[in-house]
């Protein structure tokens, strides 16, 4: 539910970039989803910190959103604010070796900065989906990277609207996680530092990884990418393969028989579908081999 009060502020904020029953199912790549209470884009810091200290002062529940690359959002939908992060922050600057992006700025776009300015670092990024946010949110990685590598600096905003400067060693991140999961900051800034390299390198690193990409993972349907970390010792996708579960469907949602670690949506899953199949794979990979797989996917709203 949405305050009031609140809602004549961002009427008279945000006019025409304030949506109320928005389908979620448009801003999540599992494309499922029912709708928010009310979505609004933010542009500038100004605009999120002036609405995080609206948002703290009534009372009002929020989310805070990039790209939805990861965000399965429930098919009654979130009776809450999403609050986007729109075109202001997805700037890219660089200076020398050292890159700064906005929280909203896509990994692909930035990688592909970073390569046209000859520098190597975020090769891995290139074919992930989320916005650099999102990333820094879950130190996001794929083929030996990860945003821990290469990040230095992060400005946020705490949910008072104050703003704060973290270095990387105090954003914390681990595998999957950060500073961010324990601290409710939204992170407007990020400043890394990548080394310099022959471009023509850079590419062709990208270009392999993009070919391992289509070869081995499903990027033909809508999914979150990636559905489970890694559990110590073992990998996600090998275990659900070896329990049986390749081409494991319920409704529209199925482990993909490309790659067992993806989940996917085949054609018109809801996302209770997607949320029965995560919980069939847990239980029978927990009862054939006593490890329990942790989604990576966030989870938001009533199923």
């Amino acid at each position: 539910m949405i305050i009031r009060d609140l809602t004549n502020y961002l009427s008279e904020t945000f006019s025409e970039r304030v949506l109320f029953d928005e389908p979620m199912k448009k801003h999540t790549s599992f494309r499922t989803g029912g709708p928010a209470a009310c979505f609004v884009t933010v542009d500038t810091e100004e605009e999120l910190i002036g609405l995080l200290q609206k948002c703290t002062a009534f009372g009002q529940t929020y989310f805070v959103m990039g790209n939805g690359s990861n965000v399965l959002v429930g098919d009654k939908g979130y009776d809450g604010l999403i609050i986007h992060l729109g075109t202001g922050f997805d700037v890219i600057s660089v200076d020398e070796t050292v890159i700064r992006a906005g929280a909203g700025a896509l990994l692909s776009r930035l990688a592909a900065e970073a390569m046209r300015c000859g520098l190597m670092g975020l090769e891995f990024a290139s074919g992930i989906p989320g916005s650099l946010g999102g990333a820094i949110f879950m130190n996001a990685g794929a083929y030996d990277g990860e945003m821990k590598q290469v990040v230095t600096r992060v400005r946020a905003v705490d949910p008072k609207g104050e703003v704060r400067e973290l270095t990387g060693e105090e954003m914390a991140f681990g595998y999957r996680t950060s500073l961010f999961k324990q601290k409710p900051y939204v992170a407007s800034l990020i400043t890394m530092e990548l080394d310099r390299g022959d471009r023509d390198t850079i590419r062709k690193t990208m270009d392999e990884l993009a070919a391992r990409r289509r070869e081995k993972q499903p990027l033909e349907y809508p999914s979150a990418g990636s559905t489970f970390k890694r559990p110590e010792g073992h990998f996600a996708g090998k275990l659900i393969q070896d329990a049986g579960l390749r081409g494991f469907s319920v409704g529209g949602a199925q482990v993909s028989e490309k790659h067992c670690g993806f989940v996917i949506n085949k054609g018109n899953a809801t996302s209770r579908d997607v949320v029965d199949v995560i919980e069939s794979v847990q239980k029978r990979v927990k009862e054939q081999f006593g490890v329990a797989l942790e989604p990576e996917v966030i989870m938001l709203g009533e199923f």
